[in-house]
C-alpha cells in the first residue's frame, strides 16, 4: 500500500509481510483499509503491530540533481537555424526541432511533454522549437512542413526522422523516443 504525504517530494511506501497479512485475517481482527490509511477503530492493533516491527516503512526521493524538464529554444529565422546546426555538428549531437503554431492545439499541449523528454536527453541532444506563423516561409520551407505539429530529427546538417503528430499525444512522445533512440 503507498501513502501519499503532504510533502510531495517524499512517497512512504508501508509494506505488511505475507505472514502478518494472514495473521490478520485469520484472526478477524484485521485492520480496514478504505484506500486512505487503518481504520481508527483498530488503532491498538496498529499500534501492537508497530512495535513488533511487522510494519515496514521506506522513503522515495526523486533525483533532485536533474531538471524535470528543459525549456526549448526557439528558432526565428534561417541564421538561428544555421547557428543550431553548425553548432550540432561540432558536438557531433543531433537536435529536434518542433515545428508548432500557436494556434494549434495538439501543438500546445505537445510542448511541455517534449521540454520533459528534453530533461531526459539534456546532455545528448538539444531541443528548439518553431512557431511556423511567426518566422519566414523560407524557414518553413527548409523544413519542408507541411502539418503541425511536425518533429524532426536533424543530424550533420540534414533531416534524418520526423514524426508528424496528429494523432494521440503519448503515442507521438513514444514514436519521438524511438526516433531519437535510434540516432543518439
Amino acid at each position: 500500500m503507498s501513502i501519499l504525504l503532504p510533502n510531495s517530494h517524499i512517497l512512504c511506501r508501508s509494506e505488511i509481510h505475507q505472514r502478518e497479512q494472514q495473521l490478520l485475517s485469520s484472526t478477524g481482527n484485521g485492520l480496514k483499509s478504505y484506500g486512505f490509511g487503518f481504520d481508527r477503530s483498530k488503532s491498538d492493533l496498529c499500534k501492537k503491530f508497530a512495535k513488533k516491527d511487522f510494519i515496514k516503512s521506506y522513503a522515495f526521493w526523486p533525483d533532485l540533481s536533474r531538471p524535470t524538464s528543459v525549456e526549448m529554444d526557439p528558432i526565428q529565422d534561417c541564421e538561428q537555424l544555421d547557428k543550431a546546426l553548425d553548432r550540432a555538428k561540432d558536438l557531433s549531437q543531433p537536435i529536434v526541432i518542433d515545428w508548432m503554431a500557436n494556434w494549434c492545439r495538439k501543438c500546445i499541449y505537445l510542448k511541455p511533454k517534449l521540454e520533459k523528454l528534453a530533461a531526459e536527453f539534456d546532455t545528448k541532444l538539444k531541443f528548439y522549437w518553431v512557431d511556423v506563423n511567426n518566422v519566414p516561409q523560407a524557414l518553413v520551407k527548409r523544413g519542408n512542413i507541411s502539418k503541425m505539429p511536425t518533429i524532426q530529427l536533424w543530424k550533420d546538417g540534414e533531416m534524418k526522422a520526423e514524426v508528424i503528430g496528429g494523432h494521440k499525444a503519448w503515442l507521438v512522445m513514444e514514436e519521438v523516443r524511438e526516433m531519437i533512440k535510434k540516432f543518439v
